[in-house]
């Protein structure tokens, strides 16, 4: 099981829908089970630098099947993961926006967001994993 070109593009377009409710262009990344990138869109406005980063987030979320908002906070110093930021050629990405997409109890695939706030990627992700 992994994600389909059709789920990336729903959960692109929730996630697009809730970014443009917050009022934030955004970078959306989806990526399958291997963690290779399935869609990515980069919404007009959204900075060019977020690119690698939403795909990075959607990456590390499904390399650790966990969100990467959650993985952040145990990797801070004195923290179980402290220092796994600079592993796998530093493509982790420790900071909030990326979901992992679950389907029958097994993680298939993520989704990654950048181009805001944490807290704005981190909903703007949210809303993409809730249609998936």
């Amino acid at each position: 099981m992994s994600v389909t070109l059709e789920d990336a593009r729903r959960v692109i377009a929730a996630a697009e829908k809730r970014a443009d409710e917050i009022g934030q262009p955004m970078n959306i990344a989806v990526v399958d089970a291997g963690g290779n990138l399935v869609a990515h869109v980069r919404q007009d406005g959204a900075w060019m630098g977020s690119v690698n980063i939403s795909i990075n987030k959607a990456w590390t979320s499904r390399a650790f099947d966990i969100e990467t908002k959650a993985l952040g906070e145990n990797s801070q110093p004195t923290q179980q993961f402290y220092g796994i930021h600079a592993t796998n050629g530093g493509k982790v990405a420790i900071f909030a926006g990326g979901v992992p997409l679950s389907r029958d109890g097994a993680v298939v695939g993520a989704v990654g967001v950048s181009g805001g706030s944490g807290e704005q990627d981190q909903t703007v992700a949210e809303a993409g994993a809730a249609a998936f």
